[in-house]
């Protein structure tokens, strides 16, 4: 790369280390005019970086571990011809490790007048807004001997979107909804759902739905049929405190907790629930409420791209409150929060009659897949006492899911790849017995 400045034009002179103090300008000028004068015109054609015209174009949104695609125009408004280097900087979780030099430096020239489009490429490897730093550009002259640079800011943000990965799930979980909702063959009935129909009877239909009075009026046996309860509130609470900082894998725990509660608000919002959201550890980090089902996942994926895990704990009696305030109705509280004992039995525990007398509570929790395979382990001594420990973890999980059980919490603990899937079975089974 060329050298820039007077101490540049010195070493091509002279043949100077960068960093010498400088000779005499008059006997290197007298042995060396020629070059001399060749860096000066070189000099004098090379581009000027101020005056240059920069705009940005491109994505604005990506999803965690999908590339994004930003456009730098660069307009040469002058009468000389740019040659330049250009590094277009951005922060290091822009890019994979390693490849942050390849991604954002580009070559280019531009005729006077004229404009040239650059690309860069981003591969963002963590959630949230990623913000352009300086443009810094190297104008070098037709000969390569002398360069002049500068810098210009010009603003740019892509909002890193969480990734959604439990989105396959979706089509299995609603073809059980559309089983729930009467719109195949197999209909089921639960405690509480709301009428729907009256048709024929057929063989396997639960005798039970018979509709005596209908049956008399008829010349055949008439059945009810059901669906699940419409238009209910559910209320997702994201715990943003100290134990979703944990990381389990290669993520922490709140990112699982995140992908969850998106499956939760997708299937929902399909089977016409309102879906509102509450990010919270001593006070709300994130709300989404009110928006109409078309526009629930947008919020709620644009809400959640900035949360990150609070080295707090979590203030369980403001979570409450809170709670309460944005749900006055009965409603499904969704809480995505941690199993671990002490948080819960001095923080969570007390507070649960205020929730579970007026709502029903689903408590949803990300379980390490690191502790069952260390209680399966017995291959040396190491591993019997990791073995133990591992035991020990497990009951004591256990043991707190039985006492939220027993104040009317139903518990789901499953491991990051399954908690989503998990969430979205008990919600279904809490719709189908009209329990929401």
């Amino acid at each position: 790369m060329a050298l820039t400045g007077r101490t540049a034009l010195l070493a091509a002179l002279g043949s100077l280390p960068v960093g010498i103090l400088e000779p005499s300008w008059t006997g290197i000028l007298a042995v060396n005019g020629p070059l001399a004068l060749a860096c000066a015109v070189d000099c004098a054609l090379a581009a000027p970086v101020r005056s240059l015209q920069l705009s940005r174009s491109g994505d604005t949104s990506v999803r965690l571990g999908e590339p994004a695609e930003v456009h730098l125009t660069l307009t040469n408004p002058g009468s000389r011809r740019l040659r330049a280097r250009v590094r277009d900087a951005w922060p290091p979780s822009s890019w994979l490790p390693g490849t942050e030099q390849a991604a954002s430096r580009h070559t280019v020239t531009v005729p006077p007048g004229e404009r040239r489009r650059l690309t860069t490429r981003l591969l963002p490897t963590r959630r949230g807004d990623r913000r352009a730093d300086r443009v810094t550009i190297r104008s070098y002259g037709p000969l390569g001997l002398f360069a002049r640079q500068g810098t210009h800011l010009v603003p740019w943000t892509v909002r890193v979107l969480p990734p959604f990965t439990s989105r396959k799930h979706l089509p299995s979980r609603l073809a059980r909804l559309r089983e729930l909702d009467g719109r195949t063959s197999l209909l089921t009935r639960g405690e509480g759902t709301e009428f729907d129909s009256l048709r024929d009877y057929v063989p396997g239909d639960d005798t039970r739905s018979i509709d005596w009075r209908a049956t008399a009026r008829r010349p055949k046996v008439a059945v009810r049929t059901w669906r699940p309860e419409r238009d209910r509130h559910i209320l997702i609470c994201l715990d943003t405190g100290r134990t979703s900082a944990g990381r389990v894998g290669d993520a922490p725990r709140l990112d699982s907790a995140m992908d969850a509660a998106l499956l939760l608000a997708a299937l929902a919002t399909r089977a016409g629930d309102r879906v509102d959201l509450l990010a919270h550890d001593r006070r709300p980090r994130a709300q989404v409420q009110g928006r109409p089902a078309a526009d629930v996942l947008p919020s709620f994926v644009n809400a959640m791209a900035g949360l990150e895990p609070e080295l707090v704990e979590t203030d369980s009696r403001t979570l409450v409150s809170t709670i309460l305030r944005s749900a006055p109705r009965r409603s499904l509280v969704v809480l995505l929060t941690s199993l671990d004992a002490a948080p819960v039995e001095e923080g969570l525990l007390p507070l649960l009659p205020r929730l579970t007398r007026r709502h029903t509570v689903l408590l949803a929790s990300v379980a390490d897949p690191r502790i069952a395979e260390m209680t399966a382990s017995r291959s040396s001594v190491s591993a019997v006492y990791e073995a133990a420990a591992g035991a020990q973890s497990q009951s004591q999980r256990r043991r707190t899911a039985e006492q939220l059980s027993r104040h009317g919490v139903h518990v789901v603990d499953a491991t990051p790849d399954a908690l989503a899937p998990a969430l979205a079975d008990a919600y279904l089974a809490l719709k189908s017995a009209g329990r929401l």
